[in-house]
């Protein structure tokens, strides 16, 4: 058993070198405000700090119950697909209905085949990891595709490279989960949340600076 624990961590730890970018454009992207944030620029990224904060916390807790069969399983599963409809909803008002469910199918996607990678892991099935994790990958660039046709100000490069961060900081939870490393868990867990943060911000400069009379 250990064996093949270890055959499989090896296998997701080339995957990530295959499929992630050597490092992740995140410096001098960040908008700079030379005045103060406007009440509604601030709720708006209060709301996509929660709403992503809720993405790593769902996810970190159905890793959790998956690789172990507890009992809440499917109900944290539901929880977590419900964040993504709620992310969804969230750039309803400036892009509409169509743009809203567009985002929510592939966030619904990112964790499905999110659920097929922690299976094929905890199984030690290696040819469904690998095919699954170029899955995994595939949609995170449709989602960076999607995002970046939407708002000229998202850089597809940029948020592909961080969307692919953040798969790396989920994978390295579910290694670090399957080995019972838990101060490596905890460290993963601990960056991957800070990096959805980074996310969250990048978004929300987005929007501010795409609808600026919307937050005056």
């Amino acid at each position: 058993m250990e064996k093949r624990f270890l055959n499989v961590s090896l296998l997701i730890i080339s995957i990530l070198f295959i499929f992630s970018p050597l490092q992740v454009a995140a410096h001098g992207h960040t908008q700079s405000h030379s005045q103060p944030l406007s009440h509604s620029a601030v709720q708006l990224k209060d709301h996509l700090h929660k709403l992503w904060i809720d993405h790593t916390l769902w996810t970190r807790s159905y890793i959790t119950s998956a690789l172990v069969n507890l009992e809440d399983q499917d109900k944290v599963l539901a929880r977590l697909l419900k964040n993504q409809e709620n992310i969804g909803n969230a750039i309803k008002p400036y892009y509409g209905e169509k743009a809203a469910q567009t985002l929510s199918e592939l966030l619904k996607q990112h964790i499905l085949i999110g659920g097929k990678v922690v299976e094929a892991a905890k199984t030690g099935n290696q040819p469904d990891l690998e095919k699954y994790n170029k899955e995994w990958y595939k949609n995170a660039d449709d989602m960076a595709k999607f995002l970046s046709s939407a708002n000229p100000n998202w850089s597809d490069k940029v948020l592909k490279e961080m969307l692919h961060k953040h798969l790396d900081f989920v994978t390295k939870q579910l290694v670090a989960r399957i080995h019972k490393d838990w101060d490596a868990d905890i460290l993963a867990f601990d960056q991957g949340e800070d990096h959805m943060v980074h996310f969250a911000d990048t978004l929300a400069e987005g929007i501010i600076k795409q609808f600026p009379k919307r937050f005056q």
